[in-house]
C-alpha cells in the first residue's frame, strides 16, 4: 500500500491478533486510499466477527469508512453480552470444537456440530442457511464474506471456552432437554419401552430414562453423571439469569 497513513488502537482483547509488534499501543498503517476501514482492521489480523465501534477521530464510522491521512481509529472489541438480530440464537461449531459443542448440548443451547472436516465453504453455507452463528478458532474461515455471523473461541481449554461463549452470547440454558451426541431433543422414556437397549446391569440398576427423538440414544444418571452436573451447576450459577 502507498496512500494515506493512519493510526490505529486495538482493544486489550483484540491485540493478539495483531503481529507482535502492533501489539503495544497506537500503530500505523499505510492504507491505498480507496480500501476500506473494515478491510484495513482485517489486513492486520483482527477477525471482523469479534469488531465492536469503530471510533474515526471519536466518532463511530460504519466499517465501509474510507480511512483518510492522519485519522486516528479506535478498534472496540464487541459488547457482552452480544445480541445476534434477527433468528433464534444457534450455533455451528467447526470440527475441532467437538468437546464445546457437548457441553453446549448439555445445557440445552442449540449447537450444530460437524464431526467431518467439510472444508470452510461448507461451514460457512451452512452457517448462511441455518443463520446459526459460527464458532472456531480459525481466523481465516471467520473472514469468509459469507457466514451469517461468526466469533473466534479464544481458548483452546473447554471449561474456559464454554465460559466465553455462554459470556458473550448468553443464550437461554435448559440443561438436560438436548442429546449431547446428535443435538436432538430429549424425551422422557419409560425402561420397558427403552430396555431392548439397555445392558441388563443398567436395567437392573437404572428407573429414569431419556430418550433422543432424532437418534434414539438413551440417557440415564450413570456413573458420568456427578461430572456433568457440576458442568450444569457451575453454568447455572454464574450464567443461569444471563439472558433474562
Amino acid at each position: 500500500m502507498n496512500g494515506p497513513e493512519i493510526h490505529l488502537t486495538f482493544a486489550p482483547e483484540l491485540r493478539l491478533f495483531a503481529a507482535p509488534e502492533r501489539r503495544q499501543g497506537p500503530t500505523k498503517a499505510v492504507t491505498d486510499g480507496s480500501s476500506s476501514l473494515g478491510h484495513v482492521v482485517e489486513s492486520m489480523g483482527v477477525p471482523l466477527t469479534e469488531v465492536g465501534r469503530l471510533l474515526v477521530d471519536g466518532r463511530e464510522m460504519p466499517v465501509s469508512h474510507v480511512p483518510r491521512a492522519g485519522e486516528t481509529v479506535e478498534v472496540c472489541g464487541v459488547v457482552r453480552p452480544q445480541r445476534v438480530p434477527g433468528a433464534p440464537l444457534r450455533f455451528l461449531l467447526d470440527v475441532h470444537l467437538g468437546t464445546l459443542a457437548r457441553r453446549l448440548r448439555l445445557l440445552g443451547v442449540d449447537a450444530a456440530y460437524e464431526s467431518e472436516d467439510i472444508g470452510d465453504p461448507g461451514l460457512a453455507t451452512r452457517s448462511a442457511a441455518e443463520r446459526r452463528v459460527l464458532l472456531s478458532r480459525d481466523r481465516g474461515l471467520l473472514r469468509r464474506r459469507e457466514i451469517w455471523a461468526g466469533a473466534y473461541v479464544y481458548s483452546d481449554r473447554p471449561d474456559e471456552q464454554l465460559r466465553d461463549v455462554l459470556g458473550r452470547f448468553a443464550p437461554e440454558l435448559a440443561p438436560w432437554t438436548r442429546c449431547t451426541a446428535c443435538n436432538g431433543p430429549l424425551r422422557d422414556a419409560d425402561k420397558q419401552s427403552v430396555g431392548a437397549r439397555l445392558e441388563h446391569g443398567t436395567q437392573r440398576t437404572y428407573d429414569v430414562f431419556a430418550q433422543c427423538a432424532d437418534c434414539q440414544r438413551v440417557y440415564w444418571r450413570g456413573a458420568h453423571h456427578a461430572r456433568l452436573e457440576a458442568i450444569v451447576d457451575d453454568a447455572l450459577r454464574e450464567f443461569g439469569d444471563a439472558a433474562a
